[in-house]
C-alpha cells in the first residue's frame, strides 16, 4: 500500500497547519477591534480558516478514494411482493 503513505503524510502536515492556524500566536495577529462586512476580523478569519481546513481535508481524502462499483446491470434479489 504505498498510496496510502503519502495521504497519510498530507493528513499529519494538514493537521499541524490546523493546529498551528487555530493556536494563541496566530489568533493574537487578528483579535483587532475592526469589522468587515458587519463581522469582527477575528469571527471572519476564524470562519474562513475552518472553512479552508474543512475543505482541505475533503479535497485530501476524496482524491485518492477507489470509485464506488457500478450498480447497472445489477437485478434486486428482493421480492415483489406481489
Amino acid at each position: 500500500m504505498p498510496t496510502t503513505r503519502p495521504k497519510n503524510e498530507k493528513i499529519i502536515a494538514l493537521f499541524f497547519l490546523g493546529l498551528l492556524g487555530f493556536n494563541y500566536p496566530l489568533l493574537a495577529l487578528f483579535s483587532r477591534n475592526s469589522l468587515i462586512f458587519g463581522i469582527p476580523f477575528l469571527y471572519l478569519y476564524l470562519f474562513v480558516l475552518w472553512t479552508l481546513f474543512i475543505g482541505f481535508i475533503a479535497l485530501l481524502l476524496e482524491k485518492n478514494s477507489p470509485p464506488p462499483p457500478p450498480l447497472a446491470g445489477k437485478k434486486s434479489t428482493r421480492p415483489s411482493g406481489k
